[in-house]
């Protein structure tokens, strides 16, 4: 496996050589460091070819980059040689003596080993089953649609004919745009089909090129034939009918004498050896060698859709399989069996990658890109070890059949069953896998000292109902005990009293990792009543491993406890009915613990307590310059008392700690740690309490601003988790929504928690129903599954017969067991029975769901279609891609036919990106100061370290490409953003799903970008496809819909216009408010275009309401409310011209509108932008305001400090420059003081810029809203500044955009606990209190 993961290096390096254009420009520099230089490579029968190379590869990093390039496939088994000397593969490239740029390079045929033979075969094999346009689809995966988009009868494939046309050309495009489907028209309630989610590709089917090619029936050689050399025999039958046997030897393959009948292994006559496979059959076959050429020039597709994805992105969407199945030549040949026989040790490989070196950022991205490939592998080797052991082909190890362990693969597959008396219920274990994962993630996070701090490969498999824990086989466990190397437990609950240095060191590193962790040291009793302590809880164990690692085991119970679900003893029983909404209350397992991101917000919130509560006593002591002048004492006593206050664990400093055994059962504390347990239960209880108070209503108020939008489940959860929420929480979300006065704003969010509850209780229920289905039933069992939980008050007998039928078809029917058909009895309404009892029992839903799914469908909106893609998706079903009628009772909605795969769900962690990911945030600090070269770079410096370490198919990849096309765009270069973006939409389909929510904005934000370009046509299309995957995954009712329809009336003309602007203005009213910017900004886009349809009263009553709302939000003066006020003059004048010349016969009106009225390309475009986010309409007005007291309060000082100057100065003439000067520094310091400002602003990091840095602050002030004239310059240009409301450009606008940009959401964090001083940031209150200091 180590060196698979070489391997893997040399062959996806060729992204490093050939990334995009961004990154070079980049990260030029640096790579001439590293000495990247062309060279030529030619020999072993290749046309030469020029490739670019770096300095710090192997030899072998560089063979590798040669056998992956179209012109040497399927060559294997070559070296490189240089001057007629061939190179070690083990030696640097720099330090081959005469290696320089230019140099050629010859390939050298090497001869064959028998494995290498093999490998060759499946090299060949591999190229022979060209991809196809359906195998994704065919093996669960989720596909790329773009290429549908961009490869049509009116558009000529020319984007994806290579990478670089894609990048650098324009589709042609047709003459008029296609008009939008009825399907997706405003008003529409029929769901759009779903064949339309996945258009059949236009690739051409790859030709047929053998018609076998198998394993010789006269293998395996004999030995008088194995001492001659000869390896293997090949059964090869050609197109044209002819068949023939193959010999593979050291030097290669040649044709012998043998055949069906007769053996003679001699080779044929005048039959030369042939290096490469695929050359002998090119000699046969003619046909063979045609189609090879076919195959070799054909277009090729770019890189990110050739790549394999890291980890399998499910499709819930599935093709046919009876006829489009074909067959695969590497079990003919025995592939399968003896390349794959050695099973990796996944552990040793993992820290393997782990210990690599990481001294120069080379070194780092190695590692990175060694540990994603090695946890990649291991994944995927997770998956199909959870099919072959609930499949049945794999023997339990330990032959228990209560607690059965499986060994498959190298994974260690288990079901766990805790006999824990506290872990009861079926609920506990599954937990307790979902927990351990989750920590075990957090303990691999940690960096530095702490990495040498190990745990084992982990994952969850969730197969046919089936929990699976997957991991390594951890070292240390079994075999002897060595001398040198202590072999056994060093630290646990029940280690007893050892010392040792092995023992010591461990116990270092935990502390370290319990600070990282904010994890408090503590001791509990010991089973002999002895006190013991420990920084973690009493279920961890810290091994030292045969291999001399150190290893921490059992980390489920890491984080603390949520005091929200833990029921004390003298609290259980105080109320017989909990209220709905109260807590504390109990929940159907004991392991619910807070989120690593809630712990960080509440030290976050803690420290913003304890800053305050330390000025607070500061004042109450006379005041911060009477605790100077009195000394030290009393500012000691204020932290002292604060420290009290907040519940930090030390006294002099501020630190937050967590004792993750408080609320655990069994777990008895000293008396001496009496003190310590009740602060800890403190916290725990205002920790519990900061979710209900402070993060769920956080969260409802990012969803009505905007900041979140979520789609499904998924992006529901993620939101929710990124507070910190657990999704435990859903019924308290959906209860203070219903109590909230902006529920109907919040009716998205609604619809979505029910939904997730409801799947998420159905899962619960199909994973005991499947589990008891014969495998011959399975089809069956899941479609009758599914139409019991969409279909009211469905029938079971119809679909039990055909079920019946189709047994007795097989062979299989009458004499099954008693229960084989016993899931045929389940109901739609005891289905849906069970589901309402586990939602009040899990989530305290007393009420809501309703007697069946047409409830909540017609009570809040809920769609069945997205019920269905949720529940394929959580249990791995793949459905057919077709038409699926959920409202008839009476006959199945879904057949066993259209259950096409269940395929397993992997759990897994996640590997980090540490530089690419340091610089990426890096990037959206300087965007959020407004610097956007320098931001510009430092994305492009992030997408080249991404595509080095993941070939850029990771999602934070796909961000950071994201954020790189937005700044490209704002900044001038619309076909580079096209360029970007054209990947991003790729990444983001085959990473996150072709029907995720960041693909379909993804493809509005391309919309965008190619309308920028003049590609119409393609950009409607995409916006097309965005509502469509929209009004599937969703519905209409969302508040995105009005982002795509406000798009779409932009792209559009006339008619349809109008009618995706009013439809855009509805749903933005209804989800934001009539007073929201957002809502003028439509309502003045509405304006425009009603007045060049000529209703100019329409438009002008438009654009009174948003001058009324610009006027309500910014003032008299804001630049928005005088342009809004002077578009409405130009419409009443119009339309007063109008009017009279009715009057007069319209004998003098002319034809054409005033240019004010009449909207350019660059104000739509401009338009397009601020609809979709990339630009920002204002800041707050609360924010202005404060800016303006800020410079007027500079300004007061500056000029106190001037007359102080004037009465002490003596001499006239510079008592008469003194004004003049002075002026100067007061306009510098304004300037400064607005820097300071902007540089707080967007939750920076709180540094400001140097006064004398007026060119830097010019670029800063210039991206601002203009809504800032305190100064006598800005006054004197508000007049040429950009208008938002009319659209007008001006020459500054476009080159540094007068707008804000919001192209970043991120925030940055830099709250560091433990004693460190800390940073929060808090919007404007925050800036207040900065001021204040100052």
């Amino acid at each position: 496996m180590r060196d698979a993961v070489k391997k893997g290096n040399g062959e996806k390096k060729t992204m490093d050589v050939s990334c995009s254009e961004n990154g070079r420009k980049a990260t030029g520099s640096r790579k001439d460091d590293d000495g990247s230089f062309p060279v030529k490579v030619q020999g072993a029968g290749v046309e030469s070819f020029e490739l670019q190379v770096h300095g710090f590869w192997l030899v072998q990093d560089a063979i590798m980059t040669v056998l992956g390039r179209e012109e040497v496939a399927p060559r294997t088994s070559i070296a490189l040689a240089l001057s007629g000397v061939t190179l070690d593969p083990m030696t640097e490239l720099r330090g081959v003596k005469g290696f320089k740029a230019g140099v050629t390079l010859r390939l050298v045929e090497e001869p064959y080993s028998p494995r290498s033979a093999q490998a060759h075969l499946a090299r060949v094999q591999e190229m022979l089953k060209a991809a196809r346009p359906q195998d994704a689809l065919m093996e669960g995966r989720s596909p790329t649609v773009l290429n549908t988009l961009t490869q049509t009868p009116e558009a000529p494939p020319t984007l994806h004919s290579s990478k670089n046309r894609r990048a650098n050309s324009k589709t042609e495009q047709p003459a008029e745009a296609p008009p939008p489907p009825a399907y997706i028209l405003p008003g529409v309630s029929d769901l759009p089909p779903l064949t339309t989610l996945l258009p059949i590709n236009t690739h051409t089917e790859a030709p047929s090129y053998l018609l076998d090619l198998s394993l010789s029936c006269w293998n395996p050689p004999p030995g008088f034939r194995k001492l001659q050399g000869d390896f293997l025999y090949i059964s090869v039958h050609t197109l044209e009918g002819k068949q023939c046997d193959i010999t593979s030897c050291p030097r290669g393959f040649y044709l012998n004498r043998t055949t069906l009948d007769v053996f003679d292994p001699r080779p044929a006559q005048s039959t030369p050896v042939w290096h490469c496979l695929t050359d002998l059959l090119s000699h046969i076959s003619p046909q063979f060698k045609h189609n090879l050429g076919t195959l070799r020039h054909r277009s090729s597709l770019p890189t990110e859709e050739m790549l394999s994805t890291p980890y399998r992105t499910h499709s819930w969407l599935g093709v046919s399989s009876l006829h489009s199945h074909r067959s695969s030549f590497s079990c003919r040949l025995g592939l399968d069996q003896d390349l794959n026989a050695q099973a990796p040790d996944w552990n040793k490989e993992l820290q393997a990658a782990r210990d690599l070196p990481q001294r120069s950022l080379e070194e780092r991205l190695q590692r990175d890109r060694a540990l994603l490939q090695v946890n990649s592998a291991f994944v995927w080797a997770v998956a199909q070890a959870a099919e072959k052991v609930v499949d049945g082909f794999v023997d339990p190890v330990n032959g228990s059949p209560e607690d059965p362990a499986f060994l498959c693969g190298g994974v260690f597959m288990s079901v766990p069953t805790h006999r824990e008396d506290w872990l009861t219920g079926e609920r506990g274990p599954r937990a307790a896998q979902r927990l351990e994962l989750r920590c075990v993630q957090a303990y691999s996070d940690l960096d530095g000292d702490l990495q040498n701090l190990h745990t084992i490969p982990t994952a969850v498999a969730d197969y046919r109902g089936v929990r699976l824990s997957a991991q390594g086989l951890a070292p240390g466990l079994q075999g002897p005990e060595q001398a040198e190397i202590p072999n056994g437990l060093l630290y646990g609950f029940s280690a007893g009293p050892l010392e040792n240095p092995s023992r010591r060191k461990l116990l270092e590193l935990l502390a370290q990792s319990a600070k990282a962790l904010s994890l408090q040291r503590h001791a509990v009793l010991g089973q002999t009543g002895h006190q013991l302590p420990l920084f973690t809880t009493v279920d961890a164990q810290g091994i030292l491993g045969a291999d001399g690692r150190y290893y921490l085991l059992d980390v489920y119970r890491t984080m603390p406890a949520d005091a929200n679900f833990q029921v004390e003893d003298g609290e259980e029983g105080t109320e017989t009915e909990p209220k709905e909404g109260s807590f504390p209350r109990r929940y159907a397992h004991v392991l619910c613990r807070l989120r690593p991101e809630l712990v960080k917000a509440f030290i976050q919130h803690k420290y913003s307590q304890f800053t305050q509560r330390v000025k607070d006593h500061i004042r109450e002591n006379g005041g911060l310059e009477d605790c100077v002048k009195s000394g030290d004492s009393p500012n000691v006593d204020a932290v002292r008392k604060a420290c009290k206050d907040v519940g930090s664990v030390s006294d002099i400093i501020f630190e937050m700690r967590f004792n993750p055994n408080i609320f655990s059962p069994g777990v008895q504390f000293p008396s001496s740690e009496s003190d310590a347990v009740e602060l800890q239960k403190r916290l725990l209880k205002e920790a519990a309490s900061f979710i209900i108070n402070d993060q769920i209503p956080a969260f409802m108020n990012d969803c009505i601003h905007g900041t979140d939008i979520p789609m499904d489940g998924a992006s529901l959860r993620q939101a929710l988790h990124q507070k910190g929420i657990n999704l435990r929480y859903l019924g308290h979300l959906i209860l203070s929504i219903s109590q909230s006065d902006l529920k109907h704003q919040l009716r998205h969010i609604t619809r979505l928690a029910f939904a997730e509850i409801v799947v998420r209780c159905a899962q619960r229920f199909f994973s005991g129903y499947i589990q008891g289905v014969e495998t011959s039933n399975l089809s069956a069992a899941a479609s009758h599954f599914l139409c019991c939980l969409l279909v009211p008050h469905f029938s079971s007998a119809s679909n039990g017969e055909e079920s019946k039928k189709r047994s007795r078809r097989r062979g299989r029917g009458g004499g099954g067991a008693s229960d084989s058909t016993a899931w045929t009895s389940l109901s739609g309404n005891e289905l849906w029975s069970q589901i309402c009892q586990d939602a009040q029992e899990t989530y305290s839903l007393k009420e809501g769901l309703g007697s069946n799914v047409d409830h909540l469908v017609e009570q809040y909106g809920l769609q069945k279609m997205s019920l269905l893609r949720e529940m394929c998706l959580k249990t791995g079903i793949q459905l057919r891609l077709r038409e699926y009628i959920l409202d008839n009772r009476n006959k199945a909605a879904i057949s066993p036919d259209d259950v096409l795969n269940i395929l397993p769900v992997v759990k897994h962690i996640t590997m980090s990106t540490t530089d690419a990911t340091h610089m990426f945030k890096v990037a959206q600090n300087s965007l959020q100061k407004g610097l956007l070269e320098q931001a510009y770079e430092q994305l492009k410096e992030a997408a080249y370290l991404f595509s080095r370490v993941c070939d850029d198919l990771h999602p934070e990849a796909c961000q950071c490409l994201s954020l790189l096309a937005k700044v490209a765009y704002v900044q001038g270069h619309p076909a580079e953003a096209r360029s970007v973006q054209l990947r991003v939409v790729v990444i983001s389909e085959r990473v996150l799903g072709f029907d995720h929510p960041n693909t379909i904005q993804q493809y509005v934000l391309l919309s965008v970008y190619l309308f920028a370009g003049g590609e119409t046509a393609l950009a409607q299309r995409c916006l097309y496809r965005a509502k469509v995957l929209l009004l599937t995954v969703h519905g209409g009712d969302h508040p995105y819909t009005a982002v795509i329809d406000a798009s779409l009336g932009l792209a559009l003309q006339r008619e349809q216009s109008l009618q995706y602007l009013q439809s855009a203005l509805k749903l933005n009213s209804s989800f934001r408010g009539d007073t929201d910017l957002t809502t003028a900004l439509i309502h003045h886009l509405l304006a425009q275009r009603l007045c060049v349809a000529g209703d100019y009263r329409g438009g002008m009553n438009h654009e009174k309401e948003a001058y009324s709302i610009f006027q309500n939000k910014c003032g008299e003066d804001h630049p928005q409310t005088k342009c809004s006020s002077e578009f409405l003059r130009n419409i009443t004048q119009q339309a007063v011209r109008v009017e009279r010349s009715i009057r007069q016969g319209g004998a003098e009106l002319s034809e054409a509108l005033p240019e004010g009225l009449v909207p350019s390309q660059d104000i739509t475009l401009e338009q397009l932008a601020l609809v979709n986010g990339i630009l920002k309409t204002s800041y707050s007005t609360k924010m202005m305001e404060f800016k303006e007291k800020l410079k007027e309060r500079k300004a007061a000082e500056e000029a106190e400090k001037m007359k102080l100057e004037n009465s002490e100065s003596t001499n006239e003439n510079k008592a008469s420059e003194l004004p003049t000067n002075s002026g100067e520094v007061t306009e510098e310091a304004t300037s400064n003081g607005e820097q300071k400002q902007e540089a707080t602003d967007g939750n920076a990091e709180g540094q400001t810029e140097k006064p004398d840095h007026s060119n830097m602050n010019g670029q800063v002030e210039s991206h601002l809203h203009n809504g800032d004239c305190a100064s006598k310059m800005e006054r004197e240009e508000e007049e040429h500044q950009s208008n938002i409301t009319n659209g007008v450009p001006t020459e500054s606008q476009s080159k540094s955009s007068n707008i804000m940009t919001s192209v970043s959401e991120a925030q940055s964090e830099s709250v560091v606990v433990n004693g460190k001083e800390c940073v929060v940031n808090e919007g404007s209150g925050h800036l207040e209190k900065q001021a204040e200091t100052e």
